[in-house]
């Protein structure tokens, strides 16, 4: 049944004509206007598009030749008079229009069809009803109504032509996030829940809560026409850095006790609700890919088109010289000597509109990215920037695009240092930004998004190798003191002068060259988390003779957006190779030498360094690297689409594949909205190729989309071996 609201009247004078409901027709509205789940209890419509409502009448008939509708619609203090007209459409979508339709006038009811001005506030519109007649004037307060932006309208600046974009990127709750690295590309789902209870209402005070609208409720409403507005607005409220009753915040140390670990959370909608419950208290705890898909779910439910991006191998410039630098012992192990660092993986969003305050060429795709990491203009914030202006170096576009550039194409340089100098460097410029991507529309695959940020680049080779010595620094001290030249900013990027002097060149992140040696450094296969890991070095002696040289590989912890920890591993060896010839080494990492320090998440910074003691020359390679995980298999009895409110079983099984007994196995499995608590498998000793079982009962209460997670723990230690993921789609009954 649809929405039927009864109406408080104020009247003035006497007359028998009174509205006595008004129906505000859900079904058909939230049909028409694509919003369909997103609330039981209030129309939501989209602007520039009528809806329609009936309004029906007790104590007399209705007679247009003798009574006047009038409409009044209120965001905050702000408000509108409609005047109602017979009319087959609303003429004007400049502004709000009201017309009754031949044929919907009756003499108990009268349907009304209202339509706002595309370029409509997003917010929660109250409605008022006017009926005046010679006699009196009667006004009733009949209620609320959201109004949300239109990506099916062709004159909103969120307009999305193709429909399959708008399924994917608006209507979709469900999503893939990628993380691990570029050499071992990962995915796990995400759960948007733009239909769950509490997640509309939830964005919604959102912006009502933010520092904007309490400042200046008037100026914010007005404001919000603008999805560059709204941008800027949400991005910085999805952090609760400041004091801005922000959603999340962030932490990336290894204590999660008093909140839930980043990588626990499957969906936004817990995120949303507890927040919202909660009076506003932050979240506890998220980083990059969950304030991403927070934000994704923010911006789809407001009716801007929106998606996840991983950027691998992503660089946090903290000095806006668009090179970052990183610092290694000659023994192969990273120092944490610079602010500057590469994320193995960042994630950001990306959200469809047009610029009205740009050139044409920046409408579409713009980078929003809510993770706190650097103030923008005194907030923590980032975006929202063109795509466009990314790839075409066009650095004073707003917003924030320099520091972004520098994200997915800034140069790297690499410096080996032993007592304080400068024995060798390398200047990298392909090792930013290596892939970036995004799931692709209607299917689970990845799309690969790295030439739409990347354009052309000039890379410039500068051999000073006299000016090396005299480079140095002090070991105790995070500032080093190079010969480097500043990029001078044009209107549209980087002039052609060289950033930085080095004396030897990478071609990639995995080759270290000088005018005599080659090295570069590979992993064999895909590492799987509890398996063997086998490296390959391979050194080419470009000279006419024999050199012998000392090796040093090193392996280090590292999270996937700081500086690695002390080396777990290591491995060092002298060897010797012919004049013009190659040389091919191995390393095997044996799980026993990882199983205490790594999880099935870890990332991982391998690096070889190759000393001269005859000429001191040193030369090094490094990659970093994620590793996947041996699956847990899961199945619904009936398949993977099921009732809402009827039981079903799930069977969950994980094979030990490992070359080691697991002793207090432990397979866990919960899901939100499917089970009510987790549920728990345990065996003492798990044999290779030994299974352990989890039967359990689930039951959907609610529709859309959901996961069941199960992961596999053992008291060797207390880090997850692997992590699973089923997608469920619940209909109703």
């Amino acid at each position: 049944m649809d929405y039927q609201q009864q109406v408080k009247r104020n009247t003035r004078g006497k007359g028998n004509l009174r509205l006595r409901l008004v129906n505000f027709e859900h079904k058909e509205n939230h049909i028409s206007h694509e919003t369909q789940g997103l609330s039981e209890n209030h129309l939501v419509v989209r602007r520039g598009k009528p809806f329609k409502l009936t309004l029906m009448f007790g104590g007399g008939t209705w007679n247009p030749r003798t009574a006047r509708l009038l409409l009044l619609v209120r965001l905050g203090n702000l408000a509108q008079e409609i005047p109602v007209f017979f009319s087959e459409q609303c003429s004007d979508l400049q502004r709000w229009s009201a017309a009754i339709h031949p044929g919907e006038s009756r003499s108990q009811s009268v349907t009304v069809n209202i339509c706002s001005p595309v370029l409509s506030s997003v917010g929660v519109y109250q409605l008022v009803v006017q009926i005046e007649t010679m006699q009196n004037k009667q006004t009733y307060a009949v209620g609320t109504f959201i109004l949300l932006c239109n990506p099916w309208h062709q004159d909103d600046p969120v307009y999305m032509p193709m429909k399959e974009q708008i399924e994917e990127y608006v209507k979709s709750d469900y999503g893939w996030v990628y993380f691990g690295s570029s050499a071992n590309v990962q995915s796990r789902p995400w759960l948007f829940g733009q239909y769950e209870s509490g997640v509309l209402e939830a964005c919604l005070t959102l912006l009502q809560v933010s520092p904007q609208h309490q400042r200046d409720s008037n100026k914010d409403y007005i404001l919000r026409t603008d999805p560059v507005y709204l941008s800027l607005v949400i991005c910085a409220m999805i952090n609760s850095e400041g004091d801005d009753q922000g959603i999340l915040l962030g932490k990336w140390e290894n204590d999660y006790s008093d909140g839930v670990k980043p990588t626990d959370w499957t969906g936004s909608a817990d995120i949303l609700q507890q927040w919202l419950s909660s009076k506003f208290k932050p979240v506890r705890y998220g980083q990059c890919w969950v304030f991403a898909s927070v934000l994704c779910t923010v911006m789809r439910v407001l009716g801007i088109p929106s998606r996840v991006v991983t950027v691998f191998d992503a660089a946090h410039d903290t000095d806006a010289n668009t090179t970052i630098e990183e610092y290694y012992t000659t023994t192969g192990e990273k120092l944490g000597r610079s602010r500057d660092s590469i994320w193995n993986f960042h994630v950001w969003v990306e959200c469809w509109m047009r610029r009205s305050d740009l050139s044409p060429g920046f409408d579409g795709w713009q980078v929003v990215d809510p993770t706190p990491q650097e103030l923008s203009r005194g907030v923590y914030r980032c975006g929202p920037c063109p795509v466009a202006a990314i790839r075409e170096h066009c650095l004073l576009v707003p917003y924030d695009t320099p520091f972004l550039y520098a994200s997915v194409d800034g140069d790297v340089r690499r410096v080996i240092v032993d007592n304080g100098h400068v024995v060798g460097e390398t200047l990298d410029s392909k090792a930013v930004g290596r892939l970036i991507c995004t799931k692709s529309v209607g299917s689970s695959c990845l799309s690969n998004l790295t030439h739409s940020y990347k354009g052309l680049k000039k890379v410039y080779r500068h051999d000073l190798r006299d000016k090396m010595e005299c480079r140095t620094f002090s070991q105790f001290s995070s500032d080093v003191h190079v010969v480097s030249s500043s990029p001078q900013i044009t209107e549209c990027g980087l002039t052609a002068e060289p950033r930085l002097t080095c004396s030897a060149f990478a071609a990639d992140d995995h080759r270290g060259t000088s005018p005599d040696l080659e090295v570069s450094l590979n992993i064999e296969g895909s590492p799987v988390f509890g398996k063997n890991i086998s490296f390959c070095v391979k050194v080419t002696n470009k000279s006419s003779q024999m050199r012998t040289l000392r090796e040093n590989f090193s392996t280090q912890l590292k999270e996937y957006n700081r500086n690695p920890q002390h080396s777990f591993w290591t491995a060092h060896k002298e060897i010797y190779i012919q004049p013009y010839k190659d040389l091919t080494l191995y390393h095997t990492l044996h799980y026993s030498d990882y199983e205490s320090t790594l999880a099935a998440d870890s990332v991982v910074n391998a690096a070889v360094v190759l000393q001269d003691p005859r000429t001191n020359e040193s030369i090094m390679s490094a990659q970093e690297f994620s590793m996947s995980c041996v699956p847990i298999e899961m199945e619904i009895a009936g398949g993977d689409c099921v009732e809402m409110n009827k039981e079903q079983t799930a069977h969950v099984t994980f094979t030990n594949q490992l070359d080691k007994v697991l002793s207090g196995a432990v397979l866990s499995v919960e899901g939100s909205g499917l089970l009510q608590q987790k549920q728990e498998t345990r065996a003492c000793l798990l044999q290779p190729g030994e299974k352990i079982e989890n039967k359990v009962s689930i039951k959907a209460t609610s529709h859309g989309t959901k996961l069941l997670v199960a992961t596999l723990s053992h008291s060797n230690n207390s880090i997850t071996v692997s992590r699973s993921y089923l997608r469920i789609s619940v209909k109703a009954a």
